[in-house]
């Protein structure tokens, strides 16, 4: 089923997070028949010092590849997509149209599925963030990726206010939305600055939260500060739950988009969100 998954993306001239980002947990998702869509080209217009993204040139957004996607989650016969994007500041709308373009071209050839999308910042462009949630995807997925703190050296080019900010106003245009972020650990943060960023998350109105061990993805990134123990990321992960999300995975490969579908029922379950 991996090389099923790898053949069709490929041959559609699509691009995964989890082969572009070096997923750990690639085998147990294309075996499941799940994986997480790349819009927007395979290179990114920032440059985060953890990030395996590409960094070379990009290039103009791809008509054909709302369609193309749409296609493969039919062919993969999947129920839930997810769909994540590269930063493009080079596009006015920050490539908000082309996802929106997306989830409605996937809506009108799969009835049924249930979509995630994991955006970008959008350069704080609320009218665009507007225009993705406008086709009404189930989750609003965005990375605080870190504390504030250590976004100089891991995100210069975001800002932790915008991220939060997005958030909320997501919850504010939406109020049925389930929002949803993540954070990688190893990064040289200290526990009260971890769950400081919890509780700016469900002050900001989030209802999911991944945790995962960063792992560099080669030398010439960030370097890997400390490996967190399992049994802290448990502890996190029961600190995020006595918070109040509804829904937490945190382990040390857990990453953004892993078991995506589950999670997004447990909010449903636990906030009586409309499905």
């Amino acid at each position: 089923m991996t090389e099923e998954i790898s053949t069709l993306v490929a041959d559609a001239g699509l691009h995964t997070v989890c082969q572009e980002a070096l997923c750990p947990n690639i085998m147990e998702c294309f075996t499941r028949k799940t994986a997480t869509f790349l819009l927007l080209g395979p290179n990114c217009s920032r440059k985060c010092s953890f990030c395996a993204i590409g960094k070379d040139r990009v290039q103009p957004p791809n008509p054909q590849e709302p369609e193309s996607i749409a296609q493969a989650v039919l062919d993969l016969g999947l129920s839930f997509a997810v769909l994540t994007m590269v930063t493009r500041d080079d596009l006015a709308d920050g490539g908000a149209e082309h996802i929106a373009r997306t989830i409605k071209t996937i809506r009108g050839q799969c009835s049924g599925v249930g979509i995630e999308v994991l955006i970008s910042d959008l350069g704080g462009k609320r009218d665009a963030l507007e225009t993705a949630l406008n086709e009404r995807p189930e989750v609003l997925n965005h990375n605080l990726e870190t504390v504030p703190r250590l976004y100089p050296g891991v995100r210069p080019e975001a800002d932790y206010g915008r991220s939060l900010e997005l958030l909320r106003q997501a919850a504010d245009y939406r109020p049925s939305l389930v929002t949803k972020s993540g954070l990688m650990l190893g990064l040289g943060e200290t526990k009260e600055e971890l769950l400081q960023a919890m509780d700016d998350l469900r002050e900001a109105g989030c209802h999911l939260l991944t945790l995962g061990q960063y792992l560099a993805p080669s030398e010439n990134h960030h370097t890997v500060i400390r490996y967190v123990p399992p049994e802290e990321f448990a502890a996190y992960g029961q600190e995020a739950l006595a918070r109040g999300f509804s829904g937490v995975a945190s382990s040390p490969f857990v990453r953004s988009s892993y078991q995506a579908g589950r999670l997004y029922r447990q909010a449903v379950e636990s906030i009586g969100v409309e499905e």
